[in-house]
């Protein structure tokens, strides 16, 4: 059935709809308790919700039930606890209760690169899909969130009549998230859209239910959630196609930082002048070491490949010189490093033996412990494996970056990763690093000399502290 709303609109007024299960408000399950997952479970239950996580992982599910976020996601610990206390959040390894207990049914799974390929792996979304399915014995709406390529949903819906009896009704939305890790608790609670692809009434006023704490907390506290009711093909392109346009913003300023580097420009500057113009705008216009984390890197790739499955491939090439440009950051640090510290390039890149050097930074930006992709490590390891003894200090991150790349040396504070250096590297934008003294750290360093991959740092302050300093595209 098609919907007749507009594209893009105020939240619409729709007639309530009484759960399958009977309760006065959909019960919501949200089945993958990874970053996506438990953001939204505990989330949904802070807005009044009755909600069950669910995960094959024993281990997290244990945890989470104990009180403990397996991740590092400001304000999120406080509600996990305050939620399970009042009865409204539970987790659990056991799908059939899953399926019992739900009447909304969010897939929160990952979706990563394909080993074989740039594709995005969809094994987790089918399995989880297929097994609540089987256990499923009334109606229900099964929701995708995980990020996924166009033609998924289409997919899922296949994969749903396969497994349950066409007696119940199941139904199939897809409805994308779009967290920022760092700020997801609020990213969840306060949204700047909603957008739901759908095929029925039912399923439109389903997902208005299940959103409408949302619209609620947005009404109390004077503000609009736009919605977007849409198609299930325009729902799975939103994300990816946001994605891409953030990915291709940031490599644009970085490629103007190629430009700077060998023109004398200073691309901070040239950034701020352009970021003006209220048809560009500033965000996202932080030229530096590049982009990482679970998203970005293999959505683009994912969203290339698809688009080349479907004959579109020539409209998407340019992403191929974004994650060329993204990657090329990385190794601009080596080439800053060796400048520095005086060693000559050769074919196989600088040799930094007999050098000891501090990375400040392994996540993949600040306010989080996720070192997926994460361009501060990957120089971290591509420095150790031109020959240096690199020293890094994360304030979040450091177990996480033990587990992928044990050869290199952690520290528990900046002072103990920078004592004895001969170069300082800042490669994640952490408060910490940011509001350094100078002063004080130069009394500890072998040389006073620092790369800032982020251009975060006051290149003046860090000057007149008598360090040698060199950014990304500044002169």
């Amino acid at each position: 059935m098609t919907i007749p709303y507009p594209n893009i609109q105020p939240v619409p007024a729709i007639a309530p709809v009484t759960p399958p299960s009977g309760a006065p408000r959909p019960r919501v399950t949200f089945l993958g308790t990874g970053y996506l997952g438990a953001t939204y479970a505990i989330c949904y239950a802070e807005l009044g919700y009755e909600v069950l996580g669910f995960d094959v992982d024993a281990d997290k599910i244990a945890k989470l039930n104990a009180g403990e976020v397996p991740i590092h996601e400001p304000g999120l610990d406080e509600l996990l606890k305050r939620n399970l206390a009042a009865g409204r959040l539970r987790f659990s390894t056991d799908i059939a209760e899953t399926a019992e207990f739900g009447d909304v049914h969010f897939i929160c799974v990952g979706t990563p690169q394909r080993a074989d390929g740039m594709g995005a792996d969809l094994s987790y979304v089918e399995a989880s899909v297929t097994s609540l399915a089987q256990h499923l014995t009334r109606k229900a709406l099964i929701v995708g969130k995980s990020t996924v390529p166009v033609g998924t949903a289409e997919w899922v819906e296949q994969l749903v009549g396969k497994h349950t009896p066409a007696d119940l009704g199941v139904e199939v939305a897809w409805s994308p998230e779009f967290l920022q890790e760092g700020f997801a608790v609020d990213d969840v609670l306060r949204p700047n859209r909603i957008v739901v692809g759908v095929k029925s009434e039912w399923a439109n006023a389903m997902l208005y239910a299940a959103h409408k704490g949302v619209f609620d907390l947005a009404a109390t506290e004077d503000r609009e959630v736009p919605l977007v009711v849409t198609d299930f093909a325009t729902a799975e392109l939103v994300k990816v196609a946001a994605n891409a346009f953030l990915a291709t913003k940031i490599s644009f300023i970085n490629a103007m930082a190629e430009v700077c580097e060998a023109s004398g420009g200073d691309v901070t500057q040239l950034a701020r002048a352009i970021g003006y113009d209220p048809r560009i705008g500033n965000r996202f216009l932080q030229a530096g070491l590049g982009f990482g984390g679970a998203c970005l890197p293999k959505d683009i790739r994912a969203f290339q490949a698809r688009a080349q499955e479907l004959g579109a491939g020539e409209a998407l090439r340019f992403l191929h010189e974004v994650d060329l440009i993204n990657l090329r950051r990385r190794t601009r640090v080596l080439q800053l490093a060796a400048d520095l510290l005086g060693r000559r390039s050769g074919p196989a890149g600088p040799d930094f033996a007999g050098t000891r050097i501090a990375v400040l930074g392994a996540t993949f930006k600040p306010n989080t412990d996720d070192v997926r992709d994460a361009p501060a490590l990957a120089v971290a390891a591509l420095l150790h494996k031109a020959g240096a003894d690199v020293h890094v200090y994360d304030p979040q991150g450091t177990e996480n970056a033990r587990r992928v790349a044990p050869e290199l040396t952690y520290e528990a504070s900046v002072t103990d990763a920078v004592t004895g250096a001969d170069l300082v590297c800042v490669l994640t934008e952490w408060a910490d690093f940011r509001n350094a003294d100078p002063v004080a750290l130069g009394e500890l360093v072998a040389g006073r000399k620092v790369v800032d991959g982020r251009n975060c740092l006051d290149s003046a302050l860090w000057t007149q502290a008598g360090w040698e300093y060199r950014g990304m595209g500044r002169p």
